[in-house]
């Protein structure tokens, strides 16, 4: 279920990308909507206006890998805008706006604005990167160290020195992402527990220490 959204507050974003979004259809979604699924024709670009999207993959037996998070300002869809299929499905995490951008709309905005398909190169750039990063950790890492890496990544510091994730994450939430079973998550977070590196603030990860760099 979607409607229309006439009035985003855009006053903080580049002049050139609120001028792409008053060129597209604004439309709120419900959490849980599928936005893009992998494999799919398709030629829109969704630019987030609020909320948050996830892109990833599923595969056998209910598991996915999570490709990222992505919120305000950010935009995803631009993999497909070569006429290919789409590389990952994507899906609202919360309710989420987003102004939805036709292939035809953004050739004629970058005719109008060259410098603009820069910035569309660099993100693709940005996410190849990531991709490798992530294909690299996935290799290399065992699970535990796929584990810390996320950890480490998004944490923020916190009052007396300590950092806390801002994220609430359930292990579901984490075993996406750093791609490995749901139960080696939860014993993984409960050893750290045990060994009072970790615990739970308000159903945010305190990180109360270093995290060690083996387990």
């Amino acid at each position: 279920m979607t409607a229309t959204d006439p009035n985003p507050d855009l006053a903080d974003w580049p002049d050139t990308l609120r001028e792409l979004v008053s060129r597209g259809q604004i439309r709120r979604y419900r959490k849980g909507t599928l936005l893009i699924q992998e494999g799919d024709l398709g030629d829109t670009l969704f630019i987030i206006l609020s909320g948050r999207l996830r892109a990833f993959s599923a595969g056998e037996r209910d598991r996915e890998i999570t490709y990222g998070v992505y919120g305000r300002g950010e935009y995803l869809g631009e993999m497909s805008l070569d006429g290919g299929p789409r590389s990952a499905s994507v899906i609202t995490m919360e309710a989420s706006t987003c102004a939805v951008v036709t292939r035809r709309t953004l050739e004629n905005f970058i005719a109008e604005h060259p410098q603009f398909a820069f910035e569309l190169l660099a993100k693709v750039i940005r996410r190849a990167r990531q991709a490798t990063l992530g294909a690299r950790q996935l290799a290399l890492n065992d699970v535990y160290g796929r584990l810390k890496l996320l950890l480490d990544r998004l944490a923020v510091e916190a009052p007396e020195g300590q950092r806390i994730v801002p994220e609430r994450l359930t292990h579901k939430d984490i075993a996406n992402r750093i791609g490995a079973s749901r139960e080696m998550v939860s014993r993984q977070l409960k050893d750290l527990e045990n060994g009072q590196f970790i615990d739970l603030v308000d159903g945010l990860i305190r990180l109360r220490k270093p995290l060690p760099a083996r387990w």
